[in-house]
């Protein structure tokens, strides 16, 4: 499939998802968000295809929404920045996020540079976030008379903790990469030669012996679980997965190629072997 504001690549069995607007520093807009989730259930359904990482093209990573508009950028009588439901306006940005939180397949953010608005946002949801030495965030949304987007007034807090989250809202102030990394925003800073092939390196590692039902599972199982004050959902659940994956040929296969010194060769497909209970959540 063509895209205008994305480029899809695949270098093994990793996806590449470049942001692809270097002209406009990849400033959001309601295209690219739908090319973004068109790429994702792509690489959702195609079992060949085991992680995702998620980087810009250019020297930036997102300069944030674009602006092009003016004072009637965020607008809503102005034109279809957001989605229409019910009595209120979905933020395009949180349909993004959440697609990316709902997704089965572990995910890496390389951000390879300025990151403002929902470009610092919409990272949120990666699994690992890493940055470039010369990247920088902002959470600029207050300084712009408007408020975090994305959902990041539940990721953020999660990530870097309450005052954190609070402090980098309220002042909308630009952090680099030491400071990010400082308060857990990424994970890792990297040299921006190497930014792109390191990522790729994160992905393979994290599912290269790994089945990927297991892995569609735990990732459900772990970012659902930031939202329950009490293990015993989580006990429900993990039950009913291990009951349900000990009796899968993974398992066997997981269990012989280990008890034989071999690498797994994982049968069970995303796409046509989660177990029955899943999804276990109402939407």
């Amino acid at each position: 499939m063509d895209f205008k504001n994305i480029i899809l690549e695949l270098r093994d069995n990793i996806a590449i998802l470049f942001l692809n607007r270097p002209n406009k520093l990849n400033a959001f807009t309601i295209p690219m968000m739908e090319e973004i989730i068109s790429a994702l259930d792509k690489i959702e359904i195609n079992d060949e295809i085991k992680a995702v990482v998620l980087s810009g093209k250019g020297r930036a990573f997102c300069a944030g929404a674009d602006l092009s508009s003016g004072e009637n950028t965020f607008n809503p009588s102005f034109d279809d920045f957001a989605v229409k439901e019910g009595d209120f306006r979905k933020d395009s940005g949180g349909i993004l996020t959440l697609r990316m939180y709902k997704f089965l397949k572990p995910i890496v953010v390389a951000c390879n540079g300025p990151a403002v608005g929902v470009g610092a946002s919409m990272q949120l949801p990666g699994d690992i976030r890493i940055a470039s030495r010369d990247s920088k965030f902002g959470f600029v949304f207050n300084n712009r008379g408007i408020v975090p987007d994305a959902c990041s007034s539940w990721f953020l807090p999660r990530i870097v903790g309450i005052s954190k989250a609070l402090d980098l809202t309220y002042s909308g102030r630009i952090i680099d990469a030491q400071e990010a990394l400082d308060c857990s925003l990424i994970s890792s800073i990297h040299e921006s030669k190497n930014l792109l092939d390191d990522a790729i390196g994160i992905a393979h590692e994290l599912v290269s012996k790994s089945a990927p039902v297991s892995i569609a599972l735990t990732r459900q199982m772990l970012w659902r679980s930031l939202g329950k004050s009490e293990p015993y959902e989580a006990h429900v659940i993990e039950s009913k997965a291990i009951d349900s994956r000990g009796a899968s040929e993974d398992a066997k296969e997981g269990v012989n190629s280990f008890l034989e010194k071999r690498p797994a060769e994982f049968k069970n497909r995303v796409s046509s072997d989660m177990p029955k209970f899943f999804p276990w959540w109402d939407e």
